[in-house]
């Protein structure tokens, strides 16, 4: 019996990556179960996921104390290689192969000045909580602030300028809590300030701008508008890469 556990065992570690698929499979099924089941589908089935894969990770870091969550267990070690950036750039941009160019350009101005006001819009917002917990560095409050914009900006902008990697931890977390309340309300909002063309899906996508919460938002909505937010959402982000460690961080500088 226990060579046959210590076989199996030896085939999930040697095959990291497959027993990272099978780990985040069974999460999506039974998350999406729970989200039809007690939420009747107004808490995305991926927002619940993502909760999950969040306390799974902070899980594994205690109990391993390392610094990669789950994957610093033997057996899930592929979810390092699953969830890394490349993977993450993938998907990212296989998700824009369904967007219709002719609708894309449509969003015509409207598309643009989204993204022109979403970024400022969330940085500023991030930069006023930095400051209101007593931040009075520049290079902090800047990061903290790329850090709402999403969790791709944060460490970004915090490398850049040279951050701290606790101050870039504080950003990172930022935009996971702004992925998730984008995920949770995008459903609910949806109906108010009628998001149901891919024009609209657009404008959404370059206000919030993180992804991964707009792109499970919208699928808990519409999902044939998914493409469209989440490929003026990528764009959010890259804009955010640019603006946020220069012009936007020189304005803080100014003032602090």
């Amino acid at each position: 019996m226990n060579t046959i556990a210590e076989t199996v065992r030896n085939l999930f570690v040697s095959n990291g990556l497959v027993t990272a698929f099978l780990l985040v499979g069974t999460i999506t099924f039974f998350s999406y179960g729970i989200s039809r089941r007690l939420t009747n589908g107004l808490l995305h089935g991926s927002a619940i996921a993502i909760i999950t894969g969040l306390s799974l990770a902070y899980a594994g870091g205690i109990l391993t104390s390392g610094s990669k969550g789950l994957a610093d267990i033997p057996l899930f070690s592929g979810i390092g290689l699953l969830g890394g950036s490349m993977m993450r750039d993938f998907t990212i941009v296989s998700t824009a192969y369904g967007a219709d160019f002719n609708e894309l350009k449509k969003s015509g101005l409207a598309g643009a000045f989204s993204l022109l006001f979403g970024v400022p819009l969330s940085f500023i917002v991030g930069a006023a909580i930095a400051v209101y917990f007593g931040f009075t560095s520049a290079v902090d409050i800047a990061t903290v602030g790329a850090g709402t914009v999403t969790f791709v900006v944060g460490p970004v902008t915090g490398a850049a300028l040279g951050a701290g990697s606790d101050i870039i931890a504080i950003s990172i977390a930022a935009g996971v809590v702004k992925s998730i309340a984008v995920m949770a309300i995008t459903p609910f909002a949806a109906k108010f300030i009628r998001i149901d063309t891919p024009k609209t899906a657009m404008i959404y996508g370059g206000l919030m701008g993180t992804t991964s919460g707009t792109a499970a938002g919208m699928a808990a909505t519409k999902p044939a508008l998914v493409p469209y937010a989440a490929m003026v959402a990528t764009f959010y982000t890259g804009l955010g890469c640019i603006v946020c460690p220069s012009i936007l961080y020189y304005a803080l500088e100014v003032i602090f």
